[in-house]
């Protein structure tokens, strides 16, 4: 199904064309958004929602863009949704531990490796993503975008609807941070 005849059934809510948008984004959605939050149950859900908001929001789809960078931008506002969201709970969760509700909240601590990560590499993935997540946030969406999506630096730029240089410049603060914050782990491993 072509691009235009697909945002058309989408737009008339044509079930079929919902079916045909899932089966060609779920696999890149799910990873985009497991790279987020890094928790499988959390993003088969993160990924049902912007699938929603894509299904309620197509109306106001600009046709002249790619559906693609749409649904990724929608992907990663709905990513940092639940982060915020995640946090703000995390804050609370220990009242809420004083009122004997801390089983409800000790889930909120875990983390998963991504699905992709060899057996033998899990302790460093573990450290990356610890530190992918010290990043600016909009350091974090392009580091994220390029080296686990592979996406193209305009790619990004128009998923962050900024410009190419600006993605370069996020893309070496962010090698040049993450160097610097893992440069004493790696030393200390490869001995």
């Amino acid at each position: 199904m072509e691009q235009n005849e697909l945002i058309a059934g989408l737009k008339s809510h044509d079930e079929e064309a919902f079916k045909v948008l899932v089966e060609q984004f779920k696999d890149r959605i799910y990873n985009l958004c497991y790279s987020y939050v890094r928790n499988a149950a959390e993003s088969e859900d993160l990924a049902q929602e912007v699938f929603i908001e894509v299904y309620n929001s197509i109306g106001r789809f600009n046709e002249k863009a790619d559906l693609s960078t749409w649904i990724y931008r929608i992907t990663i506002n709905e990513a940092l949704q639940m982060i915020r969201k995640k946090k703000a709970q995390k804050r609370f969760g220990f009242v809420f531990s004083l009122f004997g509700n801390e089983e409800k909240y000790s889930s909120l601590h875990k983390e998963e490796v991504h699905p992709g990560v060899s057996l033998e590499n899990r302790e460093r993935s573990r450290v990356l993503f610890s530190q992918i997540d010290k990043l600016v946030e909009n350091q974090k969406n392009a580091f994220l975008l390029i080296k686990l999506e592979g996406k193209s630096y305009q790619e990004v730029a128009d998923i962050m609807q900024t410009t190419v240089s600006s993605v370069e410049s996020l893309m070496h603060r962010a090698k040049a941070n993450l160097k610097k914050w893992l440069g004493s782990y790696y030393k200390i491993t490869e001995l």
